[in-house]
């Protein structure tokens, strides 16, 4: 969404190197998603009811060798990537009801990663604010956390894009407010999540162009899940939530007293690797061949999100 005053900008809403710690720090409010309520908790790779490949509880694909080849030689020796990855947001992550086993998108597409190049995804839950300094420090390889590649961020972290996704501003059934595109939250009460980047970078845009107009700036109120910001909202204690799109309108889908009143800003996210590990080689080689596969389009059917599939698998290209 564009006014003659201001463009919404793009979203950008996303080691075991030390010279890295000490960025990684600067970076946690670069952030694309919202923080689960858990940290560092190993979660299941094998969620029951999928159709599984290998036993990983996606459909079924092929070790792509020559990407298996330019794995760094630790990875080869313990034939284990430790992926971290949020909660509490489905459909792109979240624990199956009554389970610690984590499905969505992010991590059936990791395991899809982990097929093509033949080892176990081991995921950790952790707080999105978390993942960027706990790469730093060596506790995980990567992250599929629907995070965006930044120029910041890229300081630190080498992308390789998997999927798209954007923006949406929920609000009251019925949309009392009036509320039709991102500057019309000026002076609004908005719910954001805890380390967004719609919190750290959209919000602070917006502000600035509400401001200009000589309107008042947004009431921000930050949540640690989308669920907390939605309960606000039907209570009325808000007047919108902005957060990811695919998050958003699978929350909309399932409560009836809000609707979407925006989306705008669809981006590719990456997967989110150490910077100069060698592991982007490998990363990107096997992406290359998921993202081309039947299962790629399946997993992300499973979850409604067949607009979000893409097609090329670009490694560093900044949002």
């Amino acid at each position: 969404m564009k006014t003659p005053t201001a463009p919404a900008p793009a979203k950008l809403t996303r080691r075991g190197i030390p010279a890295v710690i000490a960025t990684a720090a600067l970076l946690l409010a670069a952030t694309a998603c919202a923080p689960s309520t858990a940290t560092s908790q190993s979660a299941s790779s094998t969620p029951a009811g999928d159709a599984a490949g290998s036993g990983t509880g996606v459909p079924a694909l092929a070790v792509n060798e020559a990407a298996a080849q330019l794995l760094p030689e630790a990875i080869k020796s313990t034939k284990v990537l430790r992926v971290a990855i949020p909660t509490n947001e489905p459909p792109t992550q979240f624990y199956r009801e009554g389970t610690q086993d984590m499905t969505g998108t992010n991590p059936d597409i990791a395991r899809l990663l982990g097929e093509a190049l033949g080892v176990k995804v081991e995921i950790q839950v952790a707080n999105f604010d978390s993942i960027i300094p706990g790469i730093a420090a060596g506790r995980y390889d990567m992250t599929v956390s629907s995070m965006t590649p930044t120029e910041k961020r890229m300081e630190v972290l080498d992308f390789v894009d998997y999927m798209q996704m954007g923006n949406s501003i929920a609000v009251a059934q019925g949309n009392p407010q009036g509320i039709t595109d991102p500057h019309a939250l000026c002076g609004k009460k908005v719910g954001l999540l805890t380390g967004s980047y719609q919190l750290t970078v959209n919000v602070p845009e917006y502000d600035k162009a509400c401001t200009a107009a000589g309107k008042d700036t947004i009431q921000r109120s930050e949540f640690q899940d989308t669920r907390q910001a939605i309960s606000a909202l039907g209570s009325g204690r808000l007047d919108a939530v902005l957060a990811d799109s695919p998050i958003l309108n699978f929350a909309a889908t399932q409560n009836p007293q809000i609707e979407i009143a925006s989306k705008y800003d669809f981006t590719p996210v990456g997967v989110g690797l150490p910077k100069d590990s060698g592991l982007v080689k490998s990363v990107s080689a096997a992406l290359a061949g998921v993202i081309k596969s039947d299962s790629y389009r399946k997993v992300l059917g499973k979850y409604g999100l067949e607009s979000s599939a893409i097609t090329d698998a670009r490694v560093n290209f900044a949002q």
